[in-house]
């Protein structure tokens, strides 16, 4: 989409443009680059060039993403799966759930570890991003864990909606 918008010869892109190309709200624009580390030119908006050059060193880079998956039900083996095998910049290095049945054991090619160790583990294995998968009766307070752990990004498939702080990015 950027790429599209840069060789219609446009170099510079307020967040309220990028909001509507991608149906959000400038503020969450603004509040995701921020995470990010970029900014904008005051009255210019984003550099697209180094706005694409940025999000691609974010997302493409060499060593990846480490990611875990919380909740091994039938969504959460099915995303372990999908992702284990293709050489994707998301390193699926560790899952997680409260099942004896399930723990300790590799899973869809990934280690599930007891629920109760995920802050050690997050830690441990350098984990940035939890894609949780669980019962929602448990999503507020196992995401309150992995945002202590240092987990930096959630992609919430619970029907919970979760309240992050600033520097946690939420989808």
């Amino acid at each position: 989409m950027l790429l599209g918008y840069l060789a219609a010869g446009n170099n510079y892109i307020y967040s309220h443009e990028l909001a509507a190309l991608l149906h959000i709200t400038a503020v969450q624009v603004r509040r995701d680059l921020m995470l990010i580390g970029y900014s904008s030119v005051q009255k210019k908006g984003y550099d697209v060039k180094e706005l694409i050059s940025t999000i691609g060193a974010i997302i493409d880079s060499e060593e990846g993403q480490n990611v875990a998956v919380i909740g091994v039900g039938n969504l959460g083996r099915a995303i372990t799966s999908y992702f284990k095998g293709k050489r994707s910049k998301l390193n699926i290095v560790a899952s997680f759930d409260s099942d004896p049945q399930k723990t300790n054991r590799v899973i869809a090619g990934v280690r599930c570890y007891h629920i109760e160790r995920l802050e050690e583990v997050l830690k441990d294995k350098q984990i940035s991003i939890a894609i949780m998968t669980m019962p929602p009766d448990y999503a507020k307070s196992i995401s309150d864990a992995a945002i202590k752990a240092g987990i930096k990004g959630i992609l919430n498939f619970t029907s919970v909606p979760l309240e992050v702080p600033p520097n946690v990015y939420l989808e």
